[in-house]
């Protein structure tokens, strides 16, 4: 979405090398993935040292190529991550639930209760009741996840990963339709038709995997 045609070289390269990155959480060592940063910024900042085209646009353009390494493969690097946690596959089903549940509750609630617009200028379909649905569809998915595979998990949990994972859900969604919005393009990507792009499945993710993450990693040290 944010280079240039004349940047497809470096975009594809960049592609590849975030796809790289994100198998390095696996690694469980912080200095890999920071070693992985590093590396990126200076492979990526001498390649545009060395094709730097329109001088005016070079650093803008480098800075929103780096700034997608962090927003995809730091962030999407944390299912990795969750996957290495005591109970780690039930983390990562309990987060696709609760996104899951939130976008179905936020979009049957928007359908047939929607009447004040929640962020008109980032996504004017969204409404503040479709917004409390998929609250409340996240909630619900907390506590399912609870008597069903997820044992673990107390009341108090279900309650902040609920209500938690599914307003980052929610903001994900929005940050990405921002994104887009600033491109000036309405999909993402063509690789799936219909649905917007790959990153379009992913953004309500992208910030949900992280704070189940962390809040995991707290609880277990609690």
């Amino acid at each position: 979405m944010s280079l240039a045609d004349n940047r497809k070289p470096e975009r594809v390269l960049a592609i590849v090398y975030g796809a790289l990155l994100v198998p390095l959480c696996a690694v469980q060592q912080v200095l890999a993935l920071q070693a992985g940063l590093v590396l990126g910024m200076i492979l990526f900042g001498l390649i545009f040292l060395w094709r730097f085209g329109e001088l005016e646009l070079v650093v803008q353009q480098l800075a929103l190529l780096l700034f997608g390494f962090i927003y995809v493969p730091l962030l999407l690097g944390h299912l990795v991550l969750l996957r290495t946690l005591p109970f780690g596959r039930e983390w990562i089903y309990l987060v696709l639930l609760i996104v899951m549940a939130s976008d179905t509750g936020a979009y049957f609630s928007g359908i047939s209760l929607g009447r004040h617009k929640l962020y008109p200028a980032i996504s004017p379909n969204k409404s503040v009741e479709g917004a409390i649905g998929g609250l409340l569809g996240g909630l619900l998915a907390a506590f399912v996840a609870r008597y069903t595979f997820f044992p673990a998990l107390d009341v108090v949990d279900c309650l902040l990963l609920g209500l938690g994972l599914g307003a980052m859900s929610q903001l994900g969604d929005l940050f990405e339709s921002m994104l887009k919005r600033s491109f000036g393009v309405k999909d993402s990507g063509t690789i799936i038709p219909g649905h917007g792009g790959i990153l379009d499945r992913l953004d309500s993710l992208l910030l949900a995997f992280p704070l189940a993450f962390y809040y995991g990693w707290y609880i277990l040290g609690r």
